[in-house]
């Protein structure tokens, strides 16, 4: 007599449809894992131009309480991103602190060229430009993201 041998583990076939289920279960969820990883970078670069605008505005806010000395002729906006870290004399302070406005300047998250500052990273528009065509000039009104890209929203970054 001959005795039954059982065999144990999987067949060709059964390994084949596995994988092809997990194959099929991956490729479903890399572009939700895409969409998640510009969705962080979209909160990233929200939160980036506000912490600027927000520094920008307290400068502006500071000059216009005399805090800043300012020249007849300038718009009380900041000349550069940098002093806004590097801080401003207060003149009315007898120590002569000075006021700063942010730690350092964020990157912006959409910037390609790896080698760029931080402040070169994005886009300045002065208070004499237009909000249509924004261009750099003697002071930094707005900061902007120079993507090309658009947003989940299919806002251009550039708009934000």
């Amino acid at each position: 007599m001959k005795a039954l041998r059982l065999s144990h583990g999987f067949t060709l076939i059964e390994l084949m449809v596995t994988l092809v289920l997990l194959a099929l279960i991956l490729s479903s969820a890399a572009p939700v894992m895409q969409i998640q990883a510009k969705r962080n970078k979209e909160q990233e670069l929200k939160r980036n131009l506000w912490q600027l605008r927000d520094a920008i505005d307290a400068y502006k806010k500071a000059v216009d309480d005399g805090l800043i000395k300012k020249s007849p002729g300038q718009s009380g906006y900041p000349p550069n991103l940098q002093i806004l870290v590097k801080g401003v004399e207060n003149p009315r302070s007898q120590t002569k602190a000075k006021i700063y406005f942010l730690r350092s300047i964020p990157r912006d998250p959409f910037a390609d060229d790896p080698e760029l500052s931080n402040e070169a990273s994005w886009g300045k528009r002065s208070y004499a430009s237009s909000f249509e065509e924004p261009a750099e000039g003697d002071d930094v009104y707005d900061v902007y993201s120079r993507s090309g890209e658009s947003g989940l929203n299919q806002q251009p970054y550039r708009e934000w």
